[in-house]
């Protein structure tokens, strides 16, 4: 990760629509997973549901780092053409 991450994802957050709801649902399944792992004992279910959850947030953490590379791309782009 580079310097200048959170100023690229303040600026995702505040202007991108799809960056902030896939932030917003990555939390909700942070605070989920939380809760299964506070738990002394899984259920087969609760099991399952733990496991599609944690592939769920890599697939959301991939696509958001997607969108932070074609933002810094842009970014890119934009320095060498000024």
């Amino acid at each position: 990760m580079t310097a200048d991450a959170p100023d690229l994802t303040s600026t995702l957050l505040q202007n991108d629509d799809e960056f902030r709801q896939l932030t917003t649902k990555h939390k909700e399944l942070e605070h989920r997973l939380s809760e299964l792992a506070h738990k002394t004992y899984l259920s087969e279910p609760e099991q399952v549901e733990q496991a599609t959850i944690k592939k769920r947030k890599l697939q959301l953490k991939d696509r958001m780092e997607d969108i932070t590379r074609r933002l810094r791309g842009q970014s890119d782009a934009q320095a060498l053409t000024a």
